[in-house]
């Protein structure tokens, strides 16, 4: 049987250490590399394709939560098992999951277990298994590889067809996420002016009254105002000034 491919995930380097050596016992996978953080994972993912990820829950920047659904938009999403020395928060979460949830200081058997369960790990699996996760990042594909864009540099996002425009501080991206889901994900921080536009309230600069009658939202960083529809004035001046 072909050794699965794996990348060991972990900003403390004494537990990448523990978790290879317990993988070199099993037998089972062939790891192909180690990160320390989300970015560094991600990047490893999208160059190694491998087909596991041995994934630590908390870490500094995004956590591994995150990181997971942002696996999942790759075009060969790994299985995740999640390894942490904390139960208070997802444990739960995880329980009717067919997927490896570990407890820190990891043990032989479940480690083996929990490999041949994510091994099967399918995609909708994945997606409930993450969508516990609060959304701090976005993936964005480059010609170099992919960038974690964080979500307070995003200025709006506008839907067109089956892509979604990011705007942000650096310039635009398209992503393949659907706006409803965005607008779920991002939470309060962002508001829907349009049905195809969701706008960053920190980069509001003012609400205004257009030739015609109709509102037109001015924001920091965008060279021309952006139309608000009539059916959502109301509901976004009232968001606005609630903000203020």
């Amino acid at each position: 049987m072909s050794l699965l491919k794996a990348i060991v995930v972990d900003d403390e380097a004494p537990a990448r250490s523990r978790l290879k050596a317990l993988l070199a016992e099993l037998g089972q996978v062939e790891v192909a590399a180690e990160a320390a953080d989300a970015a560094q994972a991600l990047t490893r993912c999208v160059e190694l394709r491998p087909d596991v990820v041995y994934l630590d829950v908390r870490m500094p920047g995004m956590s591994g939560l995150e990181l997971a659904r942002h696996l999942m938009g790759l075009d060969a999403p790994p299985a995740v098992i999640f390894t942490t020395a904390h139960d208070e928060h997802a444990l739960e979460a995880f329980e009717t999951q067919a997927v490896g949830y570990l407890l820190k200081p990891l043990r032989k058997e479940k480690l083996a277990a929990a490999t041949e369960r994510a091994s099967r790990l399918n995609p909708r699996q994945m997606q409930a298994m993450t969508s516990v996760a609060p959304r701090t990042h976005l993936s964005l594909r480059q010609r170099d590889g992919v960038r974690l864009l964080r979500v307070e540099q995003i200025i709006c996002l506008v839907a067109d067809q089956k892509y979604v425009t990011v705007r942000h501080l650096d310039g635009e991206n398209l992503i393949e996420d659907s706006l409803r889901q965005l607008e779920q994900e991002l939470g309060a921080g962002f508001v829907r002016i349009h049905r195809n536009t969701l706008v960053n309230r920190a980069f509001v600069e003012s609400l205004e009254r257009g030739d015609e009658g109709q509102y037109l939202l001015r924001l920091r960083g965008t060279p021309k105002p952006l139309s608000v529809s009539r059916r959502l004035a109301a509901e976004v001046k009232d968001a606005l000034d609630a903000h203020r």
